[in-house]
C-alpha cells in the first residue's frame, strides 16, 4: 500500500476496527482509520468461492497499478437476512456458508488490504442510487476505481445497475468495470452452486467451487460435557467422546449432519502449516439433547491430543475442514442409541480418512 494512502492511525474503538494478518477491519465507513482514497469492489462474498477469487485477483492487479490500496465493502446481515425478516418469511433468507471470522480470513488469504463491513438495515436499503454513490463511493471511501459482478444492483428498490453507476462515475471522475460470471468446467461458479453442494453433502464439488476444503474456524467454547461421559462404558473409557464446541451465529448453515473431517490447530503451531487430526463431527442443532436451536459444529478427534489435558483445548482458535458427510442428523430415543450411532460415526470417519490419506499420498507421488 502506499505510504500517502495508508490508513491514518487514529484511535478507534477496537468494535469499529481490527486487524486481520495485514488486512484493516472497519464496521461502517466513517472511521478516521479508513484509507482516503481505494480500488473498490462491493458484495456478500458468501464463502469466498473461485468467482470471487478471480474478481479479487483483478482488484488487487488494478489497485497496484493505480498505487491505491484495494478495499472489500461486504454487509451484515446478508440483505437477503434483511428482507427476508422484514417479510415476516426467514424461510426466504439463504443458508450461510461462512461465518464473518470465516469470510474475513479468506479475504486476507486473497491479499485484501481494506475491508468494510457495513450493517444493512432499514436505512442503507432505503438509499437513493446517487445517496449511495455520493454518500458511501465518494465521501465514505474515496472510491478511485470500483469492480462488480454482471449482475450487480444497488440503491433502494435495486434501481441502480452497472449502467447507472458507469454514468456516475463518468461525472464523478471514478472508473467502473464489470467482471462477468466465473466458470469451471462450463459451469457457473456462485455462492448458490456451493450451497447447493454443500446441502446435498457433495463436498467434492464444494471443493471444486471454493478452490479448498469447505471449513469452518472458530474459538473452542464450553459445552454441556455429555460427550466425555457417553462412552465410558465401551472402549473409548473415561475420556467417552469429547468434543470441540464451536458456535455457528447463523441459524441456517449451508452444511449439515455427520462428517469425516480435518481439525488443525491442536496438534502444534496455529495456521496452514499445523499438523491436522483426524476427526468426526456434527454440524447442527443436536436434536437429541438440546431444544436450544442453536447451531454448533461438535468435533470427536479420533485421538485426543494428550499435551492438552482434560481442558486444554478451551479458548483455542480451531480450524476444521468438512472432507465428507457420513450422513444426516437424527434424532435417537436415548443416549444409549446416541452413543451406538456416534461409535459407528467415529469407524467410518477412521475409514473414510485412512482411504482420503492414502489417496492423497498417491496423488502427490503422480505429481513428482
Amino acid at each position: 500500500m502506499p505510504e500517502n494512502l495508508a490508513p491514518r492511525r487514529q484511535p478507534c474503538r477496537q468494535s469499529a476496527a481490527a486487524i486481520i494478518g495485514r488486512m484493516h477491519v472497519f464496521r461502517g465507513f466513517h472511521h478516521p482509520g479508513i484509507a482516503p482514497a481505494c480500488a473498490l469492489t462491493i458484495g456478500n462474498f458468501d464463502g469466498v468461492h473461485r468467482g470471487h477469487q478471480a474478481m479479487l485477483a483483478l482488484l488487487r492487479s488494478e489497485a497496484r497499478h493505480r498505487g491505491l490500496p484495494s478495499c472489500v465493502m461486504t454487509f451484515e446481515p446478508h440483505p437477503r437476512d434483511y428482507f427476508a425478516a422484514l417479510a415476516g418469511k426467514p424461510e426466504l433468507a439463504p443458508a450461510r456458508i461462512a461465518t464473518l471470522r470465516d469470510k474475513l480470513g479468506e479475504l486476507e488469504r486473497c491479499g485484501i488490504d481494506q475491508v468494510v463491513v457495513v450493517r444493512f438495515d432499514q436505512r442503507f436499503a432505503s438509499q437513493a442510487p446517487q445517496a449511495f454513490i455520493d454518500d458511501v463511493l465518494r465521501t465514505g471511501l474515496g472510491t478511485r476505481y470500483v469492480l462488480v459482478g454482471d449482475d450487480f444492483r444497488f440503491g433502494a428498490k435495486r434501481a441502480g445497475d452497472v449502467r447507472v453507476l458507469d454514468a456516475a462515475g463518468a461525472a464523478a471522475g471514478f472508473d467502473v468495470a464489470r467482471m462477468n460470471s466465473y466458470e469451471v468446467r462450463g459451469l457457473r461458479v456462485s455462492s448458490s452452486a456451493v450451497r447447493e453442494a454443500l446441502a446435498s453433502g457433495d463436498m467434492t464439488a464444494a471443493t471444486a467451487l471454493l478452490g479448498r476444503p469447505y471449513s469452518i474456524s472458530g474459538h473452542v467454547i464450553h459445552g454441556r460435557q455429555l460427550g466425555r461421559h457417553l462412552g465410558e462404558s465401551g472402549p473409548e473409557q473415561a475420556d467417552g467422546f469429547r468434543t470441540l464446541n464451536l458456535r455457528f451465529n447463523h441459524p441456517k448453515p449451508a452444511a449439515h449432519g455427520i462428517f469425516a473431517v480435518r481439525v488443525y490447530g491442536l496438534a502444534g503451531n496455529q495456521g496452514d502449516g499445523d499438523l491436522p487430526l483426524d476427526g468426526v463431527a456434527s454440524l447442527g442443532r443436536r436434536p437429541t439433547i438440546d431444544d436450544s436451536q442453536h447451531v454448533l459444529l461438535e468435533t470427536h478427534c479420533l485421538q485426543w491430543p494428550a499435551h492438552l489435558g482434560a481442558e486444554g483445548a478451551y479458548g483455542k482458535l480451531v480450524r476444521v475442514e468438512l472432507l465428507h458427510r457420513l450422513r444426516d442428523e437424527a434424532r435417537y430415543g436415548g443416549l444409549s442409541e446416541l452413543t451406538a450411532a456416534i461409535r459407528t460415526d467415529a469407524a467410518n470417519a477412521r475409514a473414510f480418512l485412512a482411504g482420503h490419506a492414502s489417496q492423497h499420498r498417491q496423488t502427490s507421488r503422480d505429481r513428482i
